[in-house]
């Protein structure tokens, strides 16, 4: 009995040695060293979810990529209005940002842009900014510290 044993436990331990390795870390996106065959998968998935996601974001606001019926007529005067009052509104920052910061800086002002009225005040320590929207009477308030250099 002696005799079988013997090699059975040689056996099972020859068996259970493990060859132990290095871990490695393959990343899968191609652009950080992965496989260039994933580039066409990993395009798909983030084509997807950016449509995805246009989509939820127009559901909100009503805009860009709405359903017209496949009128993209409509979709481009919707972005170019949108794109026009981006414009604009940054003009009016560029405007108080003059007020504020230019070649002749004021302590407070007012600059009207259509139903919004924005109302600085500079003190010693912040500039406060106060937005108001005429139309649905939100008003919205930035306090920014100001930086004082003896």
């Amino acid at each position: 009995m002696s005799f079988f044993r013997t090699p059975l436990v040689v056996l099972v331990a020859w068996a259970t040695t493990a060859g132990a390795q290095d871990l490695v870390y393959t990343p899968v996106n191609p652009s950080f060293g992965g496989n260039p065959l994933n580039s066409n998968h990993l395009l798909s998935i983030a084509n997807a979810q950016r449509e995805a996601t246009a989509r939820d974001a127009d559901d909100d606001s009503g805009g860009f990529g709405r359903s017209t019926g496949g009128a993209t007529g409509t979709d481009n005067v919707d972005l170019f209005v949108r794109q026009l009052e981006g414009r604009l509104l940054s003009a009016l920052a560029g405007q108080v940002t003059d007020a504020i910061f230019g070649d002749n800086p004021q302590d407070s002002g007012t600059v009207v842009f259509g139903t919004t009225t924005v109302e600085f005040t500079r003190s010693i320590g912040e500039i406060r900014l106060t937005i108001a929207d005429s139309l649905d009477g939100t008003v919205t308030e930035i306090v920014v510290p100001q930086l004082i250099v003896n």
